[in-house]
């Protein structure tokens, strides 16, 4: 037998698996975990050319899985204008001048991360307060959801949306009592044009926002840069201990960018890409589906699941809802699929053995969702399909319970509730009514009814960070009266960071654990994890980073 790549010794492991409970170091040969034990035995294992880790006392762990990222507009993001915690418009104002300045050569003034809030408790930003943040220019800028642009008049005359247009379900242009755009575009379709004008011509979110192929196709100088970019963001998640991601949107010019990556020995993370179906498609469109499963089927590249979106976010109020939004009569948010027609997307999909992932926020959006696995799994029978809901902030709870039922997975990210540090938290309870509170982002509640729980973060939504959405699991805000406590415990957040994503992209007997036979993916913590108190958990970062046996980051 070859003598190992490298041995990882003194550490503090956490395997996951029961016979290597008690291990101190683990060897790598080939790619694979070849031996897991003590020190002494681990040693005795290496030969001349292995290299020697010592972890002195850090967590040893298997490499984190973010079940839910959006890679290629994360990557793009990173050198965007960062507007998370600025409050007021001379704080814009301070903060846009000096980017537009750097930036002179981009057709947009772009900024992310911008609070619903940013201006006013209680209004949206306005296009005409955003002409006097950027006077001069056009300018927009993201909701940290991504599911709301505010734009200023100079962006909606270049794209022609000033005047409005028809959009498709689900999407609005907020429109002014002067017959003019008041600046705000809520959901895909209405700032799609917008986001043309950005550095990438909007190529990073085609896969979220049409579910197809940038067009016209992208030039060879364009798909290089595009390259770069998500090389760049995968050098930004390795630094945070992962080793695998499921983006959650999707075409094939994503894939065919992230092989080249990896046939150029620039992938960093093993890559999952969905096929996306919007509400408009045809049905017959999942034959691309199963050629995406087809054809890109590898360890460090692959697809096999079909991503939808049920309805909206809260903030915006375009979230299912079981009821009116507080202070309306008649606004239950959108649906995106007509019911009828989601059912028969989730019973096809389902037929055909792929896994679905559906966006549902909302009680009503959680509820049409449930619904739909229900009606696949009577038609088509009872599989281990492991299909997921991602969100679920808000949910009746007598639906619940529904999740196990089902066989469904609870797809949370920690990080976005408003007590997870993240997010003002006062800012969501605008948006529901007090009765509703007993349902909002029931982690433990969902976990105690014997479902599946799996955790990411929806960068970038949220930073790809790890630690501090462990740390939003583990020590969350108390908010109070009415609301019930889901802390998570370490070994729990830990374990849906990691063997539970494994298992949820059916991998289980492949990752996630530190086991002798196990993909060599590793990650290796400043800090033992056990030993840090809840609130303290972001001391620890990644010290090195280890995927498919080869060291993809270390700390200098």
């Amino acid at each position: 037998m070859s003598a190992p790549e490298i041995i990882i010794i003194n550490g503090a492991l956490i395997s996951f698996d029961d016979v290597t409970a008690d291990a101190t170091a683990l060897a790598i040969t080939g790619g694979k975990i070849s031996h897991v034990g003590t020190d002494d035995a681990v040693r005795a294992t290496a030969g001349r050319g292995t290299r020697v880790i010592d972890a002195a006392g850090g967590t040893v762990m298997p490499g984190f899985i973010d079940s839910h990222v959006h890679l290629f507009g994360g990557s793009v993001e990173l050198s965007c204008l960062d507007l998370h915690g600025v409050q007021g418009l001379g704080a814009l104002n301070s903060a846009v001048a000096p980017y537009a300045a750097d930036n002179p050569h981009d057709k947009l003034v772009f900024a992310v991360q911008a609070d619903y809030a940013i201006l006013h408790d209680d209004q949206t930003p306005t296009r005409q307060e955003l002409d006097i943040a950027c006077p001069d220019r056009p300018f927009a800028m993201f909701a940290p959801d991504h599911h709301t642009v505010w734009a200023n008049t100079a962006a909606l005359e270049l794209t022609g949306l000033l005047h409005g247009k028809q959009t498709e379900a689900g999407a609005t242009i907020v429109m002014g009592e002067d017959g003019l755009a008041t600046g705000e575009l809520r959901e895909f379709d209405a700032f799609g044009e917008i986001l043309k004008l950005t550095r990438h011509g909007g190529r990073d979110l085609a896969g979220l926002i049409t579910g197809t192929d940038p067009v016209p196709s992208p030039t060879q100088k364009q798909r290089a840069k595009d390259k770069d970019v998500i090389a760049e963001g995968q050098k930004h998640c390795a630094a945070q201990g992962i080793t695998s991601l499921h983006c959650m949107d999707g075409n094939f010019y994503q894939l065919e960018l992230l092989s080249e990556l990896e046939a150029e020995g620039r992938l960093l993370c093993r890559t999952a890409v969905p096929f996306h179906l919007k509400s408009f498609d045809p049905l017959e469109r999942l034959a691309e589906a199963a050629e995406m499963k087809a054809k890109y089927n590898g360890d460090m590249v692959w697809s096999g699941y079909v991503k939808m979106f049920i309805d909206g976010v809260i903030e915006g109020r375009t979230a299912l809802m079981l009821q009116p939004y507080p202070g309306t009569t008649d606004n239950f948010g959108d649906a995106v699929f007509e019911a009828d027609h989601f059912n028969k997307a989730c019973t096809a999909i389902d037929a055909m053995g792929l896994q679905i992932v559906v966006h549902a926020i909302g009680d009503g959006g959680v509820r049409r969702t449930l619904d739909a696995y229900e009606v696949a799994r009577k038609i088509n029978g009872a599989r281990d399909s492991r299909h997921r809901i991602e969100h679920l902030e808000c949910m009746h709870v007598d639906d619940i319970p529904r999740i196990a039922e089902l066989g469904a997975v609870a797809s949370i990210q920690p990080g976005h509730a408003p007590f997870g540090g993240m997010f003002p938290p006062k800012g969501l309870p605008k948006y529901i009514h007090d009765h509703q509170i007993a349902g909002c982002y029931p982690w433990q509640q969902i976990r105690a009814a014997g479902a599946p729980v799996i955790f990411s973060t929806d960068w970038p939504v949220i930073g790809v960070e790890v630690m501090p959405n462990v740390k939003a699991a583990i020590a969350p805000l108390n908010m109070g009266p009415g609301w019930i406590d889901q802390t998570q415990s370490l070994m729990e957040t830990l374990y849906s960071y990691t063997a539970g994503n494994a298992w949820v992209e059916f991998n289980e007997n492949r990752k996630g654990k530190l086991a002798a036979g196990m993909m060599a993916d590793v990650v290796v913590m400043s800090h033992d994890l056990t030993t840090l108190a809840p609130d303290r958990i972001t001391d620890a970062t990644a010290r090195y980073t280890i995927c498919d046996g080869r060291v993809t980051f270390e700390k200098d």
